[in-house]
């Protein structure tokens, strides 16, 4: 049995879901979002919460049933809260600034680098040397700030570069004479 699988997924206020076959869309202040269900789960709504429950005691059948509650419950906090990933930057002379819809980072190359921020995602600069990423999209927050990343991961001499806060970056001693 799975105990998360077992948990009803609450729809808090100004929250509501419709479940037709396999698809379950949630609807909330920040917006919209659905998600389709493999076959081997039972979507079912009930007073206030989505239940979901096996269509079998195949390996594969409560493999998804675990994976499909966290996803569900993922869309209601999506439409809810949303989701958010800090960056910080750190580096002589490394900083960032959003410009209209571009992000623009110096990160030491010969040039600024410029990340066009995708649809449904929102960027900010509240520092130079941070950058929050936020969305009612989990997966898709975390490969913007991934992508972000990407352009100067932290290096384990200096530890120059973009991390994620709170992020430890293990450091190596230099070289000796």
């Amino acid at each position: 049995m799975s105990r998360i699988g077992k948990k009803p997924i609450d729809l808090p206020k100004g929250v509501t879901a419709s479940v037709s076959g396999q698809t379950v869309e949630v609807k909330g202040p920040k917006g919209t979002r659905s998600f389709t269900a493999s076959d081997d789960v039972t979507l079912t709504l009930d007073e206030g919460s989505v239940k979901v429950t096996p269509r079998g005691t195949s390996k594969r059948a409560r493999e998804q049933w675990g994976m499909t509650r966290s996803q569900v419950e993922n869309l209601v906090i999506g439409v809810t809260t949303g989701f958010k990933k800090e960056l910080e930057i750190q580096g002589v002379g490394y900083r960032a600034a959003m410009n209209g819809n571009v992000l623009k980072l110096s990160l030491g190359y010969s040039h600024e680098v410029n990340f066009e921020v995708p649809q449904g995602v929102t960027v900010t600069a509240p520092k130079q040397t941070e950058i929050v990423v936020e969305g009612i999209d989990q997966q898709h927050v975390g490969q913007v700030a991934a992508n972000i990343r990407d352009w100067k991961r932290p290096e384990p001499y200096k530890g120059k570069g973009i991390r994620y806060k709170g992020e430890f970056v293990f450091r190596k001693e230099g070289k000796k004479k």
